[in-house]
């Protein structure tokens, strides 16, 4: 295994990467960024996984949300991978909608031919990638929280919820809170998984509360303007399911606030800080 440097960019005192590699999971070539810190000159630190949303690549995170600052300031390493494998023959919606397929692997490893020959991004998120931080990359994987943005929302907290103890922190931007009740999920379950329901609840938060999968605590942004939040995310069958089970969530519903950049870049500093605070790091602001 080896990665190779797509780019290097100084950013205030670290090193911001973009790798690429070839992944046994997916058996494509996948590319994710790595913000490096300062403080990894002295030694491991701390890692946050961003996962991102529906036709994403590494790269929207990396130039949009403004992470970096606080990441250097906190002493985080901050990786975000791609959303799905990309590639010669790897199979796309064939209706050409953004919803499935490129850009939407939705976090899964599918079952259903033709996908289940690429699109193991659960199996990529869950196992390959970490693997690959800790080898490569100054990476304290004792030491990590995971956080994602609509899609990848869903990702970060179905995650956590599937892998007790790996994360001490959660959070979210926007995510897509109970795919089984709403289209972009129902649509991504069914055409990666089959028909199914059984084999989609380990997908779902609110399923795999309601099965016994718990976090410590998670915080939820949600703008209150965002144009998918009544037919897409339902943050309410999220609150309804952590309170069922005494599961501590801070839901935070941002007035005037829609689904993009903009959105994820005013918050993102409170998002890095939750996470740091949960991974015994403290703000010089």
């Amino acid at each position: 295994m080896s990665l190779e440097i797509v780019s290097r960019s100084r950013s205030f005192g670290g090193t911001q990467f973009v790798y690429r590699h070839a992944s046994t999971a997916t058996g494509t070539p996948m590319r994710f960024s790595a913000f490096v810190p300062p403080q990894a000159e002295h030694g491991k630190v701390p890692v946050v996984w961003f996962l991102s949303g529906l036709t994403c690549t590494e790269e929207n995170f990396t130039v949009k949300a403004g992470a970096q600052r606080v990441a250097a300031e906190l002493g985080l390493l901050v990786i975000a991978p791609d959303t799905s494998p990309r590639g010669e023959g790897v199979p796309g919606d064939p209706e050409g909608s953004y919803d499935f397929g490129l850009g939407a692997g939705f976090y899964v490893d599918a079952t259903r031919a033709p996908f289940s020959r690429n699109y193991r991004m659960r199996s990529y998120i869950e196992s390959e990638l970490p693997a690959i931080a800790g080898a490569f990359l100054p990476a304290d994987l004792a030491r990590q929280g995971i956080m994602g943005h609509s899609m990848g929302g869903h990702g970060a907290i179905t995650i956590a919820l599937r892998n007790p103890g790996r994360f001490a922190s959660v959070s979210a931007l926007a995510p897509i809170a109970a795919p089984m009740r709403c289209p972009w999920g129902l649509k991504a379950l069914a055409g990666y998984l089959g028909p199914d329901r059984g084999a989609w609840r380990a997908y779902d938060s609110c399923a795999l509360i309601e099965d016994g999968a718990r976090l410590s605590g998670l915080l939820v942004d949600q703008g209150t303007a965002d144009g998918f939040l009544e037919q897409q995310l339902h943050p309410e069958y999220l609150e309804a399911a952590c309170q069922s089970v005494g599961i501590p969530l801070t839901l935070r519903r941002q007035e005037g606030y829609d689904h993009s950049y903009f959105f994820i870049a005013t918050f993102i500093a409170d998002h890095l800080r939750y996470h740091a605070a949960a991974l015994g790091l403290s703000s010089m602001a």
